[in-house]
């Protein structure tokens, strides 16, 4: 599996997201200039320019048509996919760490950080797609204020919109996870996946399934509905970003140490390969090396026949799977499971096996 090695960005990559058909992928980085590439040949088709500041977070629309770009320049820009022209720019008071599309592509959510006397928050825009962009109004339609928790800042890290748009699903530094009504703006639900930062959260494409990503060195996979935990993926380092395969029972991880520290270890040591997990059996059952950095974002195509890895180094990586990867079945589990009685049916076919062997 030899990776398309994509140079674009100057500096450390901060998110990579294919669209929903996979043709396009979308990246960020600290360089202030998202980008747009083919995801069959890795050919940069363009640029997104305007930001002054780094890149956290990006968005594009059901059909590509709308790019949404958060940054730290404490704004966040509606840009026309095609042309690269932005149509307009949301001015926030904090930086700009997270944004989101809504389902149908009419409104969208963001999360600015807490900047002097000003509270964290969570703004909602509209912006109908049939609307001349000269209407849509600068202040947001909904504003939720984020207090401080005993005198301390919690921020937010991360924004999802349900399905039907019935809560907004944000992901904060302390660990937490909390549900907020789109219209109201009331707090829906709150649960602690983690006990440290959750860097980042990925939802299948039906949204039904989310797994988190902490810095407490597990990804836990978790129902949408009820909000049941499921799995958890145990690792030896943080974990920054996590996907899951939509072809198959598998979960991608990319983490690897502080990126302070990075200068004073090898590649092989900071442990900067994508980890390949079973969905079911939380096993471990390959990696893939290749970055000098932490990696930072993942994003595995819709198809699941390719993914990008984003890291700390400034590349892209995006790798196209091989054949015998795509053909592999996952294993079954020959022993019984914990809690499951073994039935002896094993042995008995068995010996069978051998009886036949014999008469031959």
């Amino acid at each position: 599996m030899r990776p398309i090695l994509l140079k674009g960005h100057e500096r450390s990559i901060t998110v990579v997201k294919f669209n929903y058909d996979g043709d396009l992928l979308f990246t960020g980085s600290k360089d202030h200039t998202p980008s747009v590439w083919r995801s069959e040949n890795g050919e940069r088709l363009g640029t997104f320019n305007g930001h002054k500041g780094t890149i956290w977070d990006l968005d594009v629309c059901r059909f590509t048509k709308r790019v949404l770009t958060a940054s730290a320049d404490a704004s966040s820009n509606l840009w026309d996919c095609e042309t690269g022209e932005c149509i307009k720019s949301f001015t926030h008071r904090g930086p700009v760490r997270g944004v989101a599309w809504a389902d149908g592509s009419n409104m969208f959510a963001t999360i600015s950080d807490p900047f002097v006397e000003h509270n964290a928050q969570i703004s909602i825009y509209d912006v109908p797609e049939n609307e001349d962009p000269s209407n849509y109004s600068d202040s947001p339609r909904l504003e939720i204020d984020l207090p401080k928790i005993d005198g301390k800042r919690v921020n937010a890290t991360n924004i999802v919109w349900l399905n039907l748009n019935e809560a907004l699903f944000v992901t904060f530094d302390n660990g937490s996870i909390r549900l907020y009504d789109p219209v109201t703006g009331d707090e829906l639900d709150e649960f602690f996946p983690h006990e440290k930062k959750i860097n980042r959260v990925s939802f299948n494409q039906d949204k039904t399934l989310f797994i988190t990503s902490s810095s407490d060195f597990t990804a836990k996979l978790y129902d949408v509905v009820d909000l049941r935990h499921l799995k958890t993926y145990k690792t030896d380092r943080p974990v920054n970003d996590a996907v899951i395969s939509e072809t198959k029972d598998h979960i991608l991880l990319g983490g690897g140490q502080d990126a302070m520290s990075v200068t004073t270890t090898s590649g092989k040591v900071g442990k900067f390969e994508t980890r390949f997990f079973h969905l079911v059996y939380e096993e471990e059952f390959g990696a893939v090396k290749g970055h000098f950095g932490p990696i930072n974002a993942l994003a595995i195509n819709p198809n699941g026949r390719c993914y990008a890895s984003g890291a700390e180094d400034g590349y892209i990586r995006l790798h196209h799977f091989d054949k015998s990867y795509l053909d592999m079945k996952d294993p079954v589990p020959e022993g019984p499971i914990d809690g499951e009685e073994d039935d002896g049916t094993d042995e008995e076919e068995k010996d069978a096996d051998d009886s036949d062997d014999e008469s031959d």
